[in-house]
């Protein structure tokens, strides 16, 4: 009797104590509190609360208030709110979209006994989030930088129906609140409506998401433990995603809108000769000379020397051009015969696509020319001659993107740089200079600046812009070079002319030499740097260097 007895005690309690938690989590999640009378909040200024208050009040206050590199944005709040019923419906038509794809992966594959995922409810509710700041971080960069605070305290009604075999379960996410501070880039700025072609975006800290989540009418998150264990899975895995560095990138524009590409290699081209010319002139010879120019590009073309009085000219000359897309660009061949007075004749043309090409493989090419492109023109098939010519593509090594430094302007008054070893197998490439602006460049007489760039005796100028001493340019200029440039220095001068001839027509607004040895060894430096003799004047200059 004693066992049976200890045996029948233990089963009792067993199933004691089974009961009580089940009705005690009942009664927990479903009894009603005792109704309290509802007594209007007391409310006072900030200044006339005690300090215990203030503390329970600093976590609801915004972060304009706070800080002040938050602007207080509650136009954009009133934007949201009256756009916030059709927001709600777009938001939640593309919820369904993406979720239809994850859902229909977990039904009927297998031994999996679920038959169907829906929504039973899909509503945002009739809260939208708030802005409790904005902060706009200022950059040297072609780009915009946002970090907005959001807070989200929803009512949302979202309903998941689970269907396994006949049983039909209800999942419904109940009581949300977010709060989330991203960082949100608009890279790279363009001419092309929206002006921007990408946005990225990242986390500066993990998410705080709060919800209560019920099946079958009873709130699961409610349990011991289970709360902070989905709080922390849902940080791990929003971490692992979008915590930066990691980051969400949206393009908005396509590639071929205006979009501007950076180089990615250099095209060698010699023009060996050609043969069996158009006769142009009078005596029946011609002067021909050749212009080659890549499709897409607003540089010149790049031009030989003219060949006269020959149907058969060898020119043996070779030229570089810049390439910026090699699956879409093509070389453009013009064959021209030299006039004195009036326009040069077009001899022939041909077109070759880049793609055609191996990168660092030297192909040799003997080209029919041709009147147009125009496969209907009856008179293409007219003989114009050929062209022999030699190809090489040769591709810039990768490089990763240096970042900028500090967003301080550098002064580089005896153009010193880092010193260093010379970088190995140094070669030829392409040094590619960026004028972006300037400012508080001031002249005594008249202020329409332009900026010039001398280097190694050749000089390029930007645009003039008058009546200013802010002027934005974003011109970039190309210097093809045979060795690195590590000993050199690079002069910009902003220069201010008159339109018309006078007293002071041209004055200077100052200059800075800058040591390429820097670009050289970071292959990249983007700095606004202050110009000699000038007494607030800054340079906003961007330096690469690609190397082949």
């Amino acid at each position: 009797m004693g066992f049976l007895s200890i045996l029948l005690g233990s089963v009792g309690l067993g199933i004691g104590f089974i009961l009580g938690m089940c009705l005690g989590f009942y009664f927990f999640i479903y009894s009603d509190p005792e109704i309290q009378p509802f007594e209007d909040p007391v409310v006072k200024p900030i200044s006339e609360l005690d300090p215990t208050s203030v503390q329970e009040l600093i976590p609801e206050i915004p972060l304009w208030l706070k800080n002040p590199d938050y602007d207080r944005v509650d136009w954009l709040n009133k934007f949201v709110a009256n756009m916030w019923p059709y927001l709600d419906k777009a938001i939640c038509a593309a919820i369904r979209q993406t979720t239809e794809p994850i859902f229909a992966d977990y039904i009927g594959h297998g031994h999996r006994p679920i038959e169907a995922i829906t929504f039973e409810t899909l509503s945002l509710g009739s809260l939208p989030p708030t802005f409790q700041g904005v902060k706009v971080c200022e950059t040297d960069e072609n780009q915009l930088v946002m970090e907005p605070a959001i807070k989200w305290a929803g009512n949302p009604n979202i309903v998941i129906a689970v269907k396994i075999s006949y049983l039909r379960i209800k999942i419904q996410l109940v009581d949300l609140q977010v709060f989330v501070v991203p960082r949100v880039i608009l890279k790279p700025l363009v001419s092309t409506f929206p002006c921007f072609s990408n946005v990225v975006v990242s986390l500066m800290e993990k998410p705080h998401v709060d919800f209560g989540l019920k099946v079958l009418g009873g709130d699961v998150m409610s349990i011991p433990g289970l709360y902070r264990l989905v709080q922390d899975i849902i940080k791990k895995e929003v971490a692992k995603l979008y915590l930066w560095p990691q980051t969400l990138q949206i393009p908005i524009l396509d590639s071929s809108l205006g979009i501007v590409k950076k180089p990615v290699g250099i095209l060698h081209v010699k023009v060996v000769r050609a043969t069996k010319l158009l006769k142009m002139d009078i005596l029946g010879l011609s002067d021909p000379y050749v212009k080659l120019k890549l499709s897409g590009e607003i540089l010149p073309s790049k031009k030989t020397t003219i060949k006269k009085k020959t149907l058969n000219p060898v020119w043996n000359e070779t030229f570089k051009l810049v390439v910026k897309d090699p699956q879409a660009q093509t070389l453009q061949v013009n064959v021209y015969d030299w006039d004195k007075v009036g326009s040069h004749d077009r001899l022939g043309m041909q077109v070759v696509p880049l793609k055609l090409l191996t990168p660092n493989e030297t192909i040799e090419l003997t080209l029919d020319l041709l009147k147009n492109t125009n496969i209907s023109d009856p008179h293409k098939k007219q003989q114009r001659g050929h062209i022999m010519l030699e190809l090489t593509y040769a591709p810039f090594k990768e490089d990763s993107e240096v970042f900028s430094g500090p967003l301080t302007p550098v002064k580089r008054e005896n153009g010193m740089g880092s010193g260093g070893e010379s970088p190995s197998g140094a070669g030829a490439g392409v040094l590619l200079v960026t004028i972006q602006g300037a400012e508080d460049v001031e002249g005594e007489h008249h202020n329409n600046p332009y900026a010039m760039v001398i280097f190694r005796g050749e000089t390029k100028k930007t645009k003039r812009i008058k009546r200013t001493r802010d002027p934005k340019w974003n011109e970039e200029f190309q210097f093809m070079l045979e060795e690195p440039p590590i000993q050199d220095k690079i002069h910009i001068k902003i220069m201010s002319r008159r339109s018309r001839m006078s007293f002071h027509h041209k004055e200077s607004l100052g200059h800075v030499d800058v040591n390429l040895a820097d670009v050289v060894y970071n292959g990249r430096i983007n700095h606004k740097f202050h110009l000699i003799d000038s007494k607030n004047g800054l340079v906003h200059v961007e330096l690469r260097w690609r190397e082949t």
